[in-house]
């Protein structure tokens, strides 16, 4: 079933930084096909140190954009709970959609004891070169620094804390022992751009690790196609696709695999969002 088309383009949309808002609940949807996951849940749990700043998101267009594509937050899916990473965590983009525990530490005057929560990455923050790494370049290589919103911040501190030290873990679906999960309210999306022999499509609202990997096309005239990352959660293919049911298989960070058949039906078009299946949680 299609969703109305996103009203910014991708290239209006890598101008916005820190576009932040928080998720809420969430539910299931069953079906889903998974994998055995290639890394180990001690490598994807382990915390590690970081600094964290806010952003007080005051103007309108701070609610969409984003250096990872997804336009409005809201209506891609990610809500408030969102985070712009610096050059060494943001990897170019490769971070885009991934999840991340935080949690305060060492700050007793600004910690709010016992509380985490979980970001999706959706921005970047930039370095400053004009500033040292350690006065005042927050985002500069080599620092670990989320940039969060401050309706974020406060869940974990108290916002006079201004720069606060932190720790991070990354979330996979299949963690156990009651740790959070990255879970979504409905079914991964698939917004789909391009013309004619391009096909273009934004990956959001995924659950699990969040950050997907690779991600295969299927037609009902062609077997499974490799698509390329273009840039973010955006994936493309030189393949003249129209008039056939489209499924996608994607694959996240923690190697766990979803396939969804027949996500965009038989008359799809470019513009259009289309809902499959969700990874379980």
């Amino acid at each position: 079933m299609p969703l109305p088309p996103p009203t910014q383009s991708p290239s209006t949309l890598c101008c916005f930084l820190l576009a932040l808002l928080f998720s809420s609940t969430f539910l299931h949807l069953a079906g889903a096909h998974r994998s055995s996951s290639t890394l180990s849940s001690t490598v994807l749990s382990e915390w590690r140190p970081a600094r964290a700043s806010y952003y007080a998101a005051t103007d309108p267009r701070d609610t969409v954009g984003g250096a990872c594509g997804y336009g409005d937050l809201g209506r891609s899916g990610y809500g408030l709970a969102t985070v712009g990473l610096s050059s060494a965590l943001f990897e170019k983009g490769l971070a885009c959609g991934g999840c991340y525990e935080v949690r305060c530490v060492e700050e007793l005057r600004y910690c709010i004891p016992g509380t985490s929560i979980v970001l999706t990455a959706t921005n970047f923050c930039a370095p400053n070169y004009g500033l040292p790494s350690d006065a005042g370049g927050l985002c500069n290589p080599p620092n670990s620094h989320f940039v969060m919103p401050i309706a974020a911040f406060e869940k974990i501190a108290i916002w006079k804390a201004g720069v606060l030290p932190i720790q991070y873990r990354r979330v996979s679906d299949w963690e156990t022992g009651g740790r959070i999960k990255c879970i979504r309210d409905g079914g991964v999306r698939f917004t789909i751009q391009g013309r004619r022999f391009f096909v273009a499509v934004l990956i959001s609202n995924v659950a699990g690790a969040g950050d997907v990997t690779a991600v295969k096309v299927k037609g009902t005239a062609t077997g499974w196609l490799q698509m390329g990352r273009n840039w973010g959660q955006n994936w493309h293919i030189g393949a003249d696709l129209r008039g056939q049911p489209l499924s996608f298989e994607l694959t996240t960070s923690d190697g766990v695999t979803l396939t969804s058949f027949n996500v965009a039906p038989h008359g799809w078009s470019f513009g259009q969002t289309y809902v499959g299946k969700q990874f379980p949680f």
